[in-house]
C-alpha cells in the first residue's frame, strides 16, 4: 500500500476544470509508483466567506469525475477557511511491493521516456495577460486533466528501473532528483522534448514564473548545458508543470516499443527525450 497528498492552488476560473487538473495532478503520484489508486480524501481551504458554496461543489465535482475514472472512490475529506481556495487530494493505491516504482535505481543505457509535454507553468502565468492563444490554452487544458493511468498501464508491460511524475520542481528539478538518488548522470537531448504550443514563444515575449529560478537551483553545479541557449530556450528546463507527465528510465532495447505502446494507448506525446550515463563530471544532468 502507498498513500500520497498533493494539492495545488487554482490555474484557472473554471471550478469544474480546477478539480479535474488538482485530482488528475494529485493521483499521478501513485502512477508514479506503479501503483493502483483505490481511495481519495478531500484536501480544501476555501473562502466561503468570499465564494459562493457553489464554487466548492463544482471543484469536487470536476474531482470526483477523475477520481471515478482512475478506478478510485471518495472516502470523505477535510475543508478548512482560506484566504483564496486551495484544492487536492490524499491518495492511497496498493502496489506489488516487488513492482514498485522508485525515482531511484536508473542503469546506464537506460532510455529517458517523458509521457507528456512541457510549459503549462509559463501559458497559465501568459493566459492571465491574455497573451494566449484559445487553441493553445485548450490543448494545455487538455493535456492536464489527463491521467497518467494510461500511461501507467501500458508501462507496467515494461522493465521500469526508476520513475517519477514531472510537476512542481520542472523537468530540472524532478529528473536531477531521479538521476542523483540513481548515482547516474541524465543526459537529456533537448530537441526531443516535447513541448506545449506557444511555450516558447511565451517566454520570448518575456513572460516568466515564479518557480523557473528555484527550480534551476536545485540541480546547481550538478547541472550542465552542453550547447549554446537564449534565455527563453532554456526556461522550458525550469517550467513548473501542474498534472505533468511520467518522467521512466527503461532499458534502450524496450524504449522504442514502450513509445510505440504509448502512442497506440492514446499518450500521443511521449518521447525519448534522453539516456543514462554512469555518473560522470560531478553532473547528474546534462543537457545536449
Amino acid at each position: 500500500m502507498v498513500t500520497t497528498a498533493d494539492y495545488i492552488t487554482p490555474p484557472l476560473d473554471d471550478p469544474y476544470l480546477f478539480g479535474q487538473i488538482a485530482a488528475a495532478n494529485s493521483i499521478s503520484d501513485i502512477y508514479a509508483m506503479g501503483a493502483r489508486p483505490v481511495s481519495c480524501l478531500n484536501l480544501a481551504a476555501f473562502p466561503s466567506n468570499k465564494l459562493d458554496n457553489a464554487i466548492l461543489l463544482g471543484i469536487i465535482e470536476g474531482a470526483l469525475e477523475k477520481i471515478t475514472e482512475a478506478g478510485a472512490v471518495l472516502a470523505g475529506g477535510h475543508t478548512t477557511r482560506a484566504d483564496e481556495p486551495t484544492f487536492g487530494l490524499a491518495v492511497t493505491g496498493l502496489v506489488h511491493p516487488e513492482q514498485l516504482w522508485r525515482n531511484t535505481g536508473a542503469r546506464p543505457g537506460d532510455a529517458l521516456i517523458l509521457t507528456k509535454p512541457l510549459g503549462s507553468g509559463v501559458l497559465f502565468n501568459a493566459n492571465l495577460k491574455g497573451w494566449v492563444s484559445d487553441a493553445a490554452m485548450q490543448a494545455c487544458v487538455d493535456s492536464l486533466v489527463v491521467l497518467n493511468k494510461a500511461a501507467a498501464e501500458v508501462l507496467q508491460r515494461f522493465t521500469v528501473h526508476a520513475a517519477t511524475d514531472v510537476t512542481g520542481f520542472g523537468l530540472n528539478g524532478h529528473a536531477f532528483e531521479m538521476a542523483q538518488g540513481s548515482g547516474m548522470t541524465f543526459a537529456i537531448n533537448i530537441d526531443a522534448l516535447p513541448l506545449m504550443d506557444e511555450a516558447i514563444a511565451m517566454y520570448e515575449k518575456g513572460m516568466n514564473t515564479g518557480s523557473n529560478g528555484p527550480n534551476k537551483e536545485i540541480a546547481g553545479s550538478g547541472m550542465r548545458i552542453e550547447r549554446e541557449l537564449i534565455w527563453p530556450h532554456e526556461q522550458i528546463f525550469y517550467d513548473p508543470q501542474t498534472s505533468g507527465g511520467l518522467l521512466v528510465a527503461i532499458p534502450e532495447q524496450e524504449a522504442e516499443k514502450a513509445v510505440a505502446a504509448l502512442h497506440d494507448a492514446g499518450v500521443a506525446r511521449a518521447a525519448i527525450i534522453g539516456e543514462v550515463c554512469a555518473y560522470h563530471d560531478d553532473v547528474h544532468l546534462v543537457y545536449r
